[in-house]
C-alpha cells in the first residue's frame, strides 16, 4: 500500500505495524492513507453499531490493532466487516466493566473503518481498525444483539498553519514527542519515525494523543476538544508532565547506577587486595583476629568467659575490614583484654608498718587514722572487703586524698583517684552503649584497667559534687559500685558483662555531706576531718610541706630553716583554713623569694623569722582574733565555726530610752535571729535573777549587733553568748575576763550541746582567752584533743542559763554606768 507524497498529505511509505501482524506478508499503515479533506468529507450514517473501548481512545487518522474478546463485540465486528464495514468506537467510563450499558460510555467517540480481522494462534481475535471522523452519541437505538446509537458528526476546526504560535506549539510537541519515544519503554520504536515524517498537523496531534501513555479519561479530554490549537495545547501539558517524569526517573536510576558501581568496584579491588595478601601470606585482619585470640588464651578469665570472647573474634572475622563496625568492635575486643579480670595484688597486711606509714605521711589525725587501721585490720582477718566504705568529710587541705595513697602505699596496692566534682552523666559510671559513636566504658573500669588491678585502693574524689541532670543521675549509678552486695556482679554498658568490684578498696571524699544522695551516704561509714590545730600546722609545715618546697625548688635543707615563730606568724597573719594547702603555697612563696635571691648570688639570712616572713610574703591579709576587754556592758565573747576552722565573734548589745524596741544587725540569719528573740523572752520571763522589773523592758529600746556585719553568719550556738550580752546591758555589770562560750538555749533556759568544739576551743585559745562555757553534753568533745593542745584553758560545763549568768557576770559594774530603772 503505498502513500503520496503531496504537501498536504502524510509524507510516509514504509511505517506499518508490524509486530500486529506476525508472518502474514500483510501491510498495514499506522496513520490513514489520504488528506485532512478527505476525512472530512466522509459522511457519518444517522445510525451506527457502538463497540465500546477499554482503556483506550481512537482518534480520527489514527490506525490501531485492538484485541476484541467480549461475545456482543465479536459478533458486532464480523457483521460490519461483512457489511460496509464502519462501527462506531466509544470508550468506557470504567474500564473494569465487562457488560457496559450506554450510561457507562462517554458520549463522544470516533467512526471506525475495519481494515482486517486476525485470528490469532491462542484462539483470541484481533481487528485492525482506522479512525475516520468524530461524532456524538445522541440516543440508544438498540441494545441487542449489541448496541446500536444515534450519532451526528463533529468538525475539528483548524487553525491557520502559518501562525507563528501555532506552529511553535506543533514543533515543541514533536520534540516532546520525539524525547518521549526516546526514553520511555512504552512506546513503539517505530512512532519515532512517524513523529518526524507527519507533515499534517491534524494528524501529527492525533497521532500523539493516540499513542501517548496517558489515562483513558484524559485522552478522552482531548478528544472533546473540536478547536485544534486547544487540542494541542492540553496535549502540550500532558507532554511536558511526562517528560518531566521521565528524566526524573532517568535522574534516579543514574544515581542507583552510580552507586551500584562504585560498590562493585570496590568489591573487586577488596578482592584482589585479599588476594594479593593470601599471597604475601595473610590478611592482616586475620592476623590481627589471631593475635586476639593468642592474647585471650592468657588471661585469667573462665571458660565461660573465653567462649564469648571467642564468639566476638568470630563475628570480627566476617566484617569488611573497610566497614565502620569493623574498628568499634576491635576496640571492643582490646578493651576486654586490657582489664585486669581476676589480676590482684598481693595485700602487705603489716599493721604495724601500715601505722608508721600513716604517720609518717600525716601528722595528727589521729581518730582518723586508728579508723583506717581498723578497716585494715579486719581486712586482715576476715579476707574480703565486705564492710563499709569509707567516707572522708572535712573541708579543703586536710589531708583526704593523700591518706588514700598511704593506705595504697601500707598495703602495697595501686592507687586510683577518680575525681566526681561537676559529674552529671550516668554514662562516666556505667559507660556508653558500643553501638554508639565514640563508645568507651566507664570511668570505674577505664580507671582500673589504667591501674592493670581488680583490687586497688580506689578514690572517689569530691563525690559531694556530683550533679544530675536530663543524661541521668550518676549518684543513683554510684550506689551499685559502693554496695558490696552487689558490686560483685557490676554491670558496664560498653563491655556488656558482669565485672567484680568486690576487692576493690572504695575511699569516697566530700567537703560537706548535705550535698550526698541520702541512699549513697547510708552505704558508707562517715569520718569526719575537722581540722589541723596550730600546734599541728606547725609540726605539718616542719615534717612535710617545708621539705617539699625545697627539693622542688632546687634548695638543700641547709639552704633555710624556719622558727617556730615564723610558722606561727604565716598561719595567722596569711592562711585562714582548716587544712594546710594555702599554708603550703606561702611557704612556696618564701622558698621562691630565697631561690631568687641564691640565683642572683645576693646576701639573706637563712634563718626565717617573723620579721623575714613580712619581708617575703608582704603586709598580713588576715589579724588574729584578740580579746578586746570586758570595760563595756553588754559585749561578750562568742565561739563560732567556719569552713576554714573556729573563730571568736562578739555580740554587743547597746539600750535606749524608748518603747520596748527589738533591733537586730550582723547579716544574721533565721536561726540566729531566732535565738536573739528566745534570748530576750527567757531575760523578761526570769527578770528577776538579775534583780530586774518587769517593766525596765517596756522603757528601753533594745539593739543587738553581731560585728563584720559583710560576713553572713547563722547556727543557734550564740543563744548563750546573746543572753548574756542582754542580761549585761541591762544589769550594766561587767563580763569575767578572759572569758569565751558557746551554746544553744531554750525557752525554759536549757543550754543545749553545738558542733565544731574543737575548732572553737582552738580559736578560743588563738585569742588568748582562758575560760569557757561549754554546754554539760559537749563534755566528750574535749577527750578528742590532745591534752597539751587545751593546756592552760578552764572549762565550765553548764545545763541551764542561769549558771551561765551566775558564771559570766561579775558583780562590778562598769564605769559610767546607764541607770536602768
Amino acid at each position: 500500500m503505498n502513500m503520496k507524497s503531496k504537501k498536504s498529505k502524510i509524507n510516509i511509505s514504509n511505517v506499518f505495524i508490524s509486530n500486529a501482524i506476525e508472518n502474514r506478508g500483510d501491510l498495514i499503515p499506522i496513520l490513514a492513507d489520504g488528506d485532512e479533506d478527505e476525512l472530512r468529507s466522509i459522511e457519518v450514517p444517522g445510525v451506527l453499531p457502538i463497540l465500546p473501548l477499554r482503556n483506550t481512545v481512537l482518534f480520527p487518522g489514527v490506525v490501531m490493532p485492538i484485541s476484541v474478546g467480549r461475545q456482543k463485540s465479536l459478533q458486532l465486528v464480523k457483521e460490519a466487516y461483512a457489511g460496509d464495514k464502519l462501527i462506531g468506537t466509544v470508550a468506557q467510563k470504567e474500564g473494569q466493566i465487562e457488560d457496559p450499558n450506554p450510561e457507562d460510555l462517554f458520549q463522544v467517540g470516533t467512526m471506525a473503518e475495519i481494515l482486517k480481522i486476525l485470528e490469532m494462534p491462542d484462539g483470541s481475535t484481533s481487528v485492525i481498525i482506522q479512525g475516520k471522523r468524530r461524532f456524538r452519541m445522541h440516543g440508544i437505538v438498540e441494545t441487542q444483539p449489541f448496541m446500536r446509537a444515534t450519532v451526528h458528526a463533529l468538525n475539528d476546526i483548524s487553525p491557520e498553519t502559518a501562525l507563528p504560535d501555532f506552529q511553535a506549539i506543533i514543533e515543541s510537541l514533536k520534540d516532546l514527542a520525539l524525547k518521549i519515544v526516546k526514553f520511555s519503554s512504552n512506546v513503539p520504536p517505530e512512532a519515532q519515525f512517524a513523529v518526524k515524517n507527519i507533515e499534517n498537523p491534524t494528524f501529527l496531534v492525533n497521532f500523539i494523543c493516540n499513542n501517548t501513555d496517558l489515562n483513558a479519561i484524559e485522552k478522552q479530554e482531548l478528544l472533546e476538544f473540536d478547536d485544534l490549537r486547544d487540542r494541542s495545547t492540553k496535549l502540550l501539558s500532558y507532554l511536558v508532565r511526562e517528560v518531566q517524569m521521565i528524566e526524573l526517573k532517568k535522574d534516579i536510576q543514574l544515581k542507583v547506577k552510580v552507586d551500584m558501581d562504585q560498590q562493585q568496584r570496590e568489591y573487586l579491588l577488596h578482592q584482589q587486595i585479599k588476594t594479593i595478601q593470601d599471597e604475601l601470606g595473610g590478611s592482616p585482619s586475620e592476623q590481627e583476629s589471631d593475635e586476639l585470640k593468642i592474647r585471650s588464651k592468657e588471661m585469667k578469665w573462665g571458660a565461660a568467659m573465653q567462649i564469648l570472647f571467642e564468639k566476638e573474634v568470630g563475628k570480627l572475622g566476617r566484617m569488611n575490614p573497610a566497614a565502620g563496625e569493623y574498628s568499634v568492635q576491635v576496640g571492643y575486643l582490646e578493651t576486654l583484654l586490657e582489664l585486669p579480670w581476676n589480676v590482684y595484688t598481693l595485700d602487705n597486711f603489716d599493721l604495724r608498718n601500715a601505722k608508721k606509714i600513716l604517720d609518717q605521711d600525716h601528722f595528727g589525725l589521729e581518730s582518723v587514722k586508728d579508723r583506717i587501721l581498723e578497716h585494715l585490720s579486719v581486712l586482715k582477718l576476715k579476707g574480703d572487703m565486705k564492710a563499709p566504705i569509707l567516707c572522708l568529710y572535712g573541708p579543703p587541705g586536710v589531708g583526704k586524698t593523700s591518706l588514700g595513697k598511704s593506705v595504697a602505699k601500707s598495703l602495697g596496692r595501686k592507687f586510683v583517684r577518680m575525681s566526681l566534682g561537676g559529674l552529671h552523666d550516668e554514662s562516666e559510671i556505667r559507660g556508653h552503649r558500643k553501638t554508639y559513636i565514640g563508645a568507651m566504658p566507664g570511668r570505674i573500669l577505664q580507671n582500673l584497667k589504667k591501674a592493670g588491678s581488680a583490687n586497688p585502693v580506689f578514690i572517689l574524689d569530691e563525690i559531694d559534687k556530683v550533679s544530675s541532670d536530663f543524661h541521668g543521675d550518676p549518684a543513683s549509678a554510684l550506689l551499685e559500685v559502693l554496695d558490696p552486695e552487689q558490686n560483685t556482679e557490676f554491670h558496664d554498658n560498653y563491655i556488656d558483662l558482669d565485672f567484680d568490684l568486690s576487692r576493690v578498696m572504695f575511699m569516697a571524699t566530700a567537703n560537706t555531706l548535705s550535698t550526698i544522695h541520702p541512699a549513697l551516704r547510708d552505704r558508707m561509714e562517715l569520718i569526719d576531718i575537722s581540722g589541723y590545730l596550730m600546734e599541728e600546722k606547725v609540726e605539718i609545715a616542719k615534717r612535710h610541706l617545708i621539705a617539699r618546697q625545697l627539693e622542688n625548688h632546687g634548695l638543700t635543707k641547709n639552704s633555710i630553716t624556719f622558727t617556730k615563730e615564723a610558722l606561727v606568724k604565716v598561719i595567722e597573719n596569711y592562711t585562714r583554713e582548716s587544712g594546710v594547702r594555702e599554708l603550703d603555697k606561702q611557704l612556696a612563696k618564701v622558698v621562691r623569694r630565697v631561690a631568687r635571691k641564691i640565683a642572683f648570688d645576693e646576701d639573706y639570712d637563712k634563718k626565717i623569722t617573723p620579721a623575714g616572713i613580712r619581708e617575703y610574703l608582704g603586709v598580713p591579709k588576715y589579724s588574729k582574733d584578740i580579746y578586746e576587754g570586758n570595760s563595756y556592758a553588754g559585749v561578750v565573747t562568742g565561739l563560732a565555726w567556719t569552713s576554714v576552722g573556729g573563730e571568736i565573734l562578739y555580740v554587743e548589745t547597746s539600750l535606749s530610752q524608748g518603747k520596748s524596741k527589738f533591733t537586730i544587725t550582723g547579716n544574721l540569719g533565721e536561726v540566729m535571729k531566732e535565738s536573739a528573740t528566745i534570748a530576750l523572752e527567757y531575760l523578761k520571763a526570769h527578770c528577776g535573777l538579775l534583780g530586774l522589773k518587769p517593766e525596765v523592758f517596756e522603757k528601753w529600746d533594745v539593739h543587738m549587733h553581731v560585728p563584720e556585719g559583710a560576713i553572713p553568719k547563722d547556727g543557734p550556738s550564740a543563744g548563750i553568748t546573746m543572753a548574756t550580752s542582754l542580761a549585761s546591758a541591762f544589769t550594766q555589770r561587767k563580763v569575767k575576763k578572759n572569758l569565751a562560750m558557746t551554746g544553744e538555749i531554750t525557752l525554759r533556759g536549757k543550754v543545749l550541746p553545738v558542733g565544731g568544739i574543737k575548732e572553737k576551743i582552738l580559736a578560743a585559745k588563738r585569742a588568748g582567752l582562758k575560760e569557757i562555757i561549754l554546754s554539760s553534753e559537749n563534755k566528750k568533745d574535749l577527750e578528742e584533743i590532745r591534752e597539751d593542745y587545751i593546756k592552760g584553758l578552764t572549762f565550765h560545763f553548764v545545763d541551764n542559763v542561769s549558771d551561765v549568768f551566775e558564771i559570766a557576770l561579775t558583780k562590778e559594774k562598769i564605769d559610767h554606768p546607764i541607770l536602768i530603772q
